[in-house]
């Protein structure tokens, strides 16, 4: 699995991160059960903080693709790519809303209101 993250992007690294696993799934280069490398390789290989590579695995763990375990890892838990990619149109969606000012609680009562 290649890793991509530009320094110079106004998208955080840590969603940089999480967005390159959520794309291999997607792609079907990631499968449940799968093992992500540790944060240490991860942070090592890309020169980033290990903070920010745990941080990207708390996102997918938040968004229910990867189960987090001490002492087992990352592990990919949902590798659905229709799945994968809804999570990614839904933080489209917040990202697009924040920028209008819009909390994700009024996303929210927005997507509740449609038929």
């Amino acid at each position: 699995m290649l890793w991509h993250v530009d320094p110079s992007s106004s998208v955080p690294l840590f969603e940089q991160l999480a967005s390159s696993v959520r794309r291999a799934i997607i792609d079907g280069d990631l499968r449940s059960g799968e093992r992500l490398p540790s944060a240490k390789e991860v942070a090592g290989s890309l020169d980033v903080n290990m903070h920010t590579v745990l941080r990207a695995y708390q996102v997918l763990r938040d968004e229910g693709l990867v189960d987090l375990r001490r002492g087992r890892g990352a592990v990919v838990a949902h590798s659905d790519p229709g799945f994968v990619a809804l999570v990614e149109r839904v933080d489209q969606l917040l990202a697009d809303a924040a920028r209008l000012g819009l909390s994700p609680k009024e996303v929210s009562a927005l997507i509740e209101a449609r038929p």
